[in-house]
């Protein structure tokens, strides 16, 4: 066998190694990418958990506090703007724009949930109604599901964004579609993260 066939299946060879380490790259930015829409799908579910119990206890709130009509719309009013926001996000996860847009709309909820629960505690028939009880429930239990899954979610993206930017995957990243980093779910608000809105009556 002649030296010139010799170099021939040297050169198929690395070329067959770094395609098969291409092929090895983008499949590990696929995983990622995967695993944080996973993530994100879990948020999606407890945040509409928890846009569906709103109306609910807006309409047990309403018997109680006739007064307050202004603060019942703007918690209203907040939950479909995130409800909005939630479904745009929840098409395109990891989106900048998208996620911008949820916090942004997160934010605001959580601000008009506080609200309208400040109010709240100035009526004693209202602290002592049954359905009322049921609702802080499950509204807390979904904000705990709601602050795990988005830490999941922040993990994963991380873990996608860390692996993206490294050598040798940043080489190929933007030629297979991964050029842009996926976008943290974080609130505006940092004190909101720390401390979630009080459901407690």
């Amino acid at each position: 066998m002649g030296s010139f066939w010799i170099a021939l299946l040297v050169i198929g060879g690395l070329v067959l190694l770094l395609i098969l380490f291409a092929v090895g790259m983008y499949n590990g930015l696929v995983i990622l990418r995967n695993q944080y829409k996973n993530s994100f799908a879990q948020i999606d579910v407890q945040l509409r958990r928890r846009y569906d119990l709103i109306p609910n206890l807006v309409e047990t709130v309403k018997g109680y506090m006739t007064h307050e009509r202004e603060t019942l719309d703007a918690v209203i009013k907040a939950r479909n703007i995130a409800v909005s926001a939630g479904q745009k996000a929840a098409a395109k996860p990891g989106d900048p724009q998208a996620m911008g847009e949820l916090n942004q709309a997160e934010a605001q909820l959580t601000g008009s949930l506080g609200r309208l629960i400040a109010l709240a505690e100035a009526y004693p028939d209202l602290k002592a109604n049954q359905t009322m009880a049921s609702l802080q429930e499950e509204l807390s239990s979904t904000e705990n599901k709601i602050g795990y899954a988005r830490q999941a979610y922040n993990d994963a993206v991380t873990a996608y964004n860390t692996y993206k930017q490294t050598f040798p995957p940043v080489v190929v990243a933007g030629m297979f579609g991964h050029g842009q980093d996926a976008a943290l779910l974080e609130f505006e608000d940092k004190a909101a993260i720390a401390q979630p809105p009080k459901v407690a009556f």
